[in-house]
């Protein structure tokens, strides 16, 4: 079986931390994957890893079969690797629209009229098409956590990284944002999601992923990671 994301063996140190810790994983085609942990486990670090903003000390990160560790993140988004962060980064200056074509222009590298045609499809599947001439800064949180998506989305990956980006919202916002993230996946983008949230990681992940301390402790079908004695002491704060 060919896979979109593949970690072999992967990790990084810093300094006498070790952050990641020999991890190996795979997603397959059109799978949401979610990872779990607590506050540094390196859930995080992966992302960086997978997205090039950092470089691993070993191990092999492949992508779509490929070997991509010489690739600069630049490089990795316009091959297709789009990604979110926790604390939402837009250009606060700009307006919604111009955030989205900075993505589609230079992540995505679409031409100009490619680019708004673009654009305009994603505001509108991102409930953010009224608020295309809006600044950055002077968005909601939920509005910015959209824009986060939209900006991945602007790119058109294969491969969506999104990280920790129901935290903070309401019950109500973090549903709406459910149902925009199984839109995307129903559209066919593998997705790799971080998430404290768990009913919202839940509503959408195949197959979950557990690391403490950088260390890979269970993965499989959310149902059997969750039943996980390990996974019920440290993530969860249960004993078996």
């Amino acid at each position: 079986m060919s896979f979109v994301l593949e970690l072999a063996r992967v990790s990084k140190r810093f300094g006498a931390l070790t952050v990641t810790d020999d991890i190996s994983f795979a997603v397959r085609p059109g799978e949401t994957y979610g990872i779990l942990g607590p506050n540094g486990a390196g859930k995080t670090t992966l992302f960086n890893l997978i997205s090039g903003d950092l470089r691993p000390d070993s191990g092999k990160v492949s992508f779509d079969g490929a070997d991509i560790a010489h690739l600069p993140p630049h490089r990795r988004c316009v091959a297709g690797i789009g990604r979110s962060y926790q604390v939402p980064r837009p250009f606060g200056g700009m307006t919604v629209f111009e955030n989205l074509l900075v993505g589609a222009t230079f992540g995505g590298a679409r031409r100009e009229q490619e680019a708004y045609d673009l654009c305009v499809q994603v505001l509108a599947r991102t409930g953010l098409g009224k608020k295309a001439n809006q600044l950055a800064g002077g968005l909601t949180l939920l509005d910015r956590k959209r824009l986060e998506l939209a900006r991945a989305l602007a790119t058109q990956p294969r491969l969506l990284l999104l990280d920790e980006i129901a935290g903070g919202l309401t019950e109500a916002e973090t549903h709406a944002l459910i149902d925009e993230i199984r839109q995307v996946k129903a559209s066919g983008i593998t997705i790799v999601w971080i998430e404290h949230v768990m009913h919202a990681l839940l509503a959408v992940a195949d197959r979950l992923l557990v690391i403490n301390f950088g260390r890979k402790i269970a993965e499989g079908a959310p149902a059997t990671v969750l039943e996980d004695a390990e996974v019920r002491r440290v993530y969860l704060g249960l004993e078996a």
